[in-house]
């Protein structure tokens, strides 16, 4: 037996050449059989053992399982790169103890260079987080944490002055003020950046991801056009598209779903993204009642409203009617309800992003209107105790993954890297089984199956047929049989992209 290596990171992809894998159980649960790939695609399947010799590369997989390959339908696939280089503050406790770990970096850091951190979540702080904070122990350059839900900034005077606002009171921005800093921060170059997400990339296909939704807010389809024309990447991407860029891609005729023309054509025009709210960390969501301590009739009591109704309903259309799907950011309740009434005055196909409390009347209105639910269900699990105190009393409708697929619903499964690890093994598992401690299931009635879990992992794909594209992920075990523990870190044997290794015994 020999093998190739046909999709070596960082080099152009060959084509792959006909591989049989043998003795392989056939999706979870499936029987034991021999696949046969051609040219790409899956060309046969035999009961193990009963796969005629054939030419090109044959692997006996020893009884491990095949299942489709793996997608992540909601990534910020530059922050997620470049997080892994990032001070980590996502275990502080309070304000105090996140600038202590920034005057810590400092110190350790060459004069001037700036500190860049990431995964504060300030919901539970007992102090706020402010400029002086961070002014003390960082008084000579440029000191930024990045929220975990990337809804919040916090800078120190001299990270404020680097990015126009040096008058800011507090130094905590928040919502749009946030994406405007981050904006205006200077970058690593655009080679070193891609570089950094390719690294990310074949990190993930090691966990058996061949495919990703990239909402990062940037011109994905220019970028990821130049990454896929640099060297080859290894995995499927359905590049979004925002605001600034709607008119454009319209003028192209572009339209979500098409392949375009890239090595391997492995990029495809995503969706079209819209944000109606903030985040729950943020007490920004959008929601029907006030946040806990809020005056009911003030301003932002009841969380930001990031687009009125008529706007969103206007940009739905305009984009709709040109081939381009939306996927619109809601997190609270009122936010889904507003934006599923859009779906329906408009009457387009499309996605919401988060869904993460639900009003019981709205929950079968996105299998009524077509509408996917692409969920984050590590959030459920690392927001239990935000939400608890946030929403309190209204938790059994947040992260209502069970309701949602009793409901007819299409869930589809993603981590919102950063703020969740681009690991869609932790995703299931926090699917099924809504703890990622010790303590007992968050809302247990909410879990779901782990076939359920896999399918909204996999675009629905259930089964692997002939014919099918040879995105394919080999894992050591069955996902059916596991326990909570070995699901959450799933060996991965190898993972195939059109036929070609892109992780595993090849490489």
């Amino acid at each position: 037996m020999t093998h190739t290596n046909t999709a070596a990171p960082g080099n152009r992809p060959a084509t792959a050449e006909p591989l049989t894998l043998r003795r392989v159980h056939l999706g979870a649960g499936g029987p034991l059989s021999d696949v046969r790939i051609e040219s790409g695609l899956v060309n046969a399947v035999f009961p193990a053992g009963e796969s005629p010799r054939a030419d090109g590369q044959s692997l006996d997989l020893d009884g491990r399982t095949l299942l489709p390959g793996l997608w992540d339908s909601h990534v910020h696939m530059v922050q997620w790169a470049g997080l892994r280089r990032r001070l980590d503050v996502s275990g502080a406790r309070s304000a105090r103890e996140a600038a202590d770990a920034v005057g810590r970096q400092a110190a350790a850091l060459p004069a001037g260079e700036p500190v860049i951190g990431h995964g504060f979540r300030d919901g539970l702080w007992p102090d706020a987080p402010h400029k002086d904070l961070l002014d003390a122990l960082v008084p000579d350059r440029p000191a930024l944490l990045i929220s975990m839900d990337l809804h919040s900034a916090w800078l120190n005077s001299a990270g404020l002055a680097l990015v126009g606002r040096g008058d800011h009171p507090t130094g905590l921005l928040r919502e749009d003020e946030c994406i405007q800093a981050m904006a205006e921060l200077p970058t690593a170059s655009v080679e070193l950046t891609d570089q950094w997400v390719r690294e990310a990339c074949v990190a993930a296909a090691a966990r058996g991801i061949t495919g990703i939704v990239d909402f990062e807010y940037a011109d994905n389809i220019a970028d990821w056009t130049r990454r896929m024309n640099g060297a080859a990447v290894p995995l499927r991407v359905a590049a979004s598209i925002w605001s600034p860029q709607l008119e454009a891609a319209i003028g192209r005729g572009l339209r979500t779903g098409q392949i375009l023309d890239t090595p391997g054509g492995l990029l495809e025009v995503g969706p079209f993204k819209l944000l109606t709210d903030g985040s729950l960390n943020t007490r920004t969501a959008l929601c029907h009642e006030a946040y806990p301590g809020a005056v009911p009739s003030e301003p932002g009591s009841h969380g930001l409203e990031q687009l009125p109704p008529q706007e969103l309903v206007s940009l739905l259309r305009r984009a709709s009617s040109h081939g381009i799907e939306p996927a619109i950011h809601a997190i609270g309740d009122r936010a889904n309800e507003m934006t599923l009434d859009a779906f329906e005055a408009v009457r387009c196909h499309g996605r919401i992003e988060h869904g993460q409390l639900l009003a019981p009347k709205d929950i079968p209105r996105f299998a009524e209107l077509g509408v996917t639910v692409s969920v984050q269900p590590t959030h459920a699990v690392d927001d239990r105790d935000v939400a608890d105190r946030h929403w309190a009393g209204r938790t059994h409708r947040a992260y209502a993954f069970a309701d949602l697929l009793a409901a007819g619903a299409v869930l589809a499964l993603g981590s919102d890297a950063p703020v969740a690890p681009l690991d869609p093994w932790l995703t299931m598992a926090s699917a099924v089984t809504r703890t990622g401690d010790e303590r007992p299931p968050w809302h247990p009635e909410q879990r779901i199956p782990v076939a359920d879990a896999l399918a909204g992992s996999t675009r629905g794909r259930r089964l692997i047929r002939v014919g099918d594209r040879a995105d394919l992920v080999v894992t050591e075990a069955d996902p059916l049989t596991v326990d909570a523990l070995t699901l959450r870190e799933m060996p991965v044997h190898a993972t195939l992209l059109s036929g070609a290794w892109t992780h595993g015994p090849s490489l």
